[in-house]
């Protein structure tokens, strides 16, 4: 019983590992997606052409920043 309760766990542990790898993978279309409609709703708003272009390319920094974040927090864990 005792080797059950470990693999369970391993279960549990590999189950959190993709869920963290799910995250990078969507980390910067979504920020990308975010902040062009974002931008777009502001260039409708405003009436200019400029601010989605760069409302997408702030969401690939959140992107960056988020995929920064998750993959330090890997490396200090030792993951």
């Amino acid at each position: 019983m005792a080797d059950d309760g470990k693999k369970d766990n391993g279960s549990l542990k590999d189950l959190v590992k993709a869920e963290s790898m799910i995250q990078l993978a969507l980390a910067l279309p979504a920020g990308c997606l975010i902040g062009a409609l974002a931008g777009m709703w502001l260039d409708k708003h405003f009436h200019t052409s400029w601010i989605a272009v760069a409302g997408i390319i702030l969401g690939a920094v959140a992107g960056f920043v988020q995929i920064y974040k998750t993959a330090s927090g890997y490396m200090k864990r030792g993951d």
